[in-house]
């Protein structure tokens, strides 16, 4: 008898990362694609990492990460959005964002639940929504401004709602949310009883003096909230999959309940040698706007005299670019045909949309050396 089963997720096949970083490297394109450096992360960083590993720190660590880790971010929390958090009963590292943020819609988003989130949406949050029985509520944010609608917020909320997602700052656009945006939030999710999940993994790549305006600074929202952040995007070491969930003890015991069966733990030499370099080397956080908006000008500049239209990003390490005056093939093929023809990978925004708009934008990644940059700026400019 042949086999026969219902797919959970018939609708999804492989991410645009693998698609577009596969047909990059095929290619021999420079790939503007996926969002990882070309560069390494810290020496001392790495350094420290070694020496836990040498020194027999090898074996499981407790399923919530390590004391001196959920330390330090407890610190970082507190000198950074002013709040006071327990790092035994209300922060979790987990083995990448993107666990996190499984975890948190799991633990709470039962069958028939509403979701609202904002298109383009990151493309982990809807299958871990559906795979909870719950039901996506996608709203747009349009061009060229991508900012929330509360209004429209507002009128989507229903009954079954049960959480609001949101991305600040936003992959893929590189819009910021305001403080009057965390207002809005906190409003709606006091007035209808929501709980908030607060992608937040670009909160320290934020341009032109902008101020983060993380959940966590907003003691009501806060008291709702998972907040998830990355060592891997804020640290140069995308690979090591490592991140965190802050949220209030009630939450983050629902959170736990299913991350102690998802993954269980970390990497333990990681989260030693994290631990270690963000009470070394709080520098480094203060450093990384200015070192990221450097980058962000050098691409913007490079690419100043082309046929692409940019508007600076607010944050991230992406760069989206309107392509209306070069081509009128949709995004998913441009995207294909830069990456064959051009010798440059981008990723298509329409894939983050449910109901795509009618522009034209690709996104670009500049988190590459300078002359990376600088190469691939000169391809598309030629164009």
């Amino acid at each position: 008898m042949t086999l026969q089963f219902h797919s959970k997720l018939p609708h999804v096949g492989t991410t645009i990362f693998t698609v577009m970083s596969q047909l990059a490297a095929e290619c021999g394109a420079i790939n503007l694609s996926q969002g990882f450096p070309d560069y390494d992360g810290p020496a001392a960083l790495k350094d420290r990492v070694k020496h836990y590993l040498d020194a027999g720190f090898n074996q499981y660590p407790p399923m919530a990460g390590v004391a001196p880790l959920r330390t330090a971010v407890a610190a970082k929390v507190l000198e950074w959005y002013g709040a006071h958090v327990s790092p035994d009963t209300e922060i979790t590292i987990t083995p990448g964002a993107t666990e996190a943020i499984y975890c948190a819609i799991t633990a709470v988003v039962g069958v028939g639940d509403e979701v609202i989130l904002f298109d383009p949406a990151y493309d982990c949050y809807e299958p871990a929504i559906l795979l909870a029985g719950g039901r996506p509520v996608r709203l747009p944010l349009m061009p060229p401004a991508y900012r929330i609608d509360w209004q429209r917020v507002a009128d989507s909320i229903t009954p079954r709602t049960r959480m609001i997602l949101v991305n600040s700052p936003h992959n893929p656009t590189g819009s910021v949310l305001e403080a009057e945006d965390l207002l809005a939030l906190q409003a709606l999710a006091e007035q209808h009883n929501l709980i908030v999940c607060a992608d937040e993994v670009y909160e320290h790549l934020i341009f032109d003096g902008r101020r983060h305006e993380s959940v966590l600074r907003y003691p009501a929202l806060a008291a709702r909230s998972f907040a998830v952040s990355s060592f891997g995007k804020t640290y140069h070491v995308t690979g090591w999959k490592t991140g965190y969930c802050v949220a209030p003890a009630v939450l983050t015991a629902e959170l736990r309940r299913v991350h102690q069966f998802v993954t269980f733990v970390g990497i333990t030499p990681i989260q030693f040698g994290l631990a270690d370099f963000m009470r070394d080397h709080p520098e480094h956080l203060r450093e990384l706007p200015a070192f990221y908006q450097r980058k962000r000008d050098l691409f913007g500049q490079a690419l100043a005299g082309s046929r692409f239209r940019t508007t600076p990003s607010a944050g991230t390490y992406f760069q989206l670019a309107d392509y209306s005056a070069i081509s009128d093939l949709s995004d998913v093929a441009f995207a294909e045909w830069l990456t064959r023809h051009v010798g440059v990978a981008a990723i298509p925004v329409s894939v983050f949309y449910a109901q795509p708009p009618a522009a034209k934008y690709v996104r670009f990644c500049f988190c590459k050396n300078d002359d990376t940059l600088r190469e691939a700026a000169a391809r598309l400019a030629a164009l």
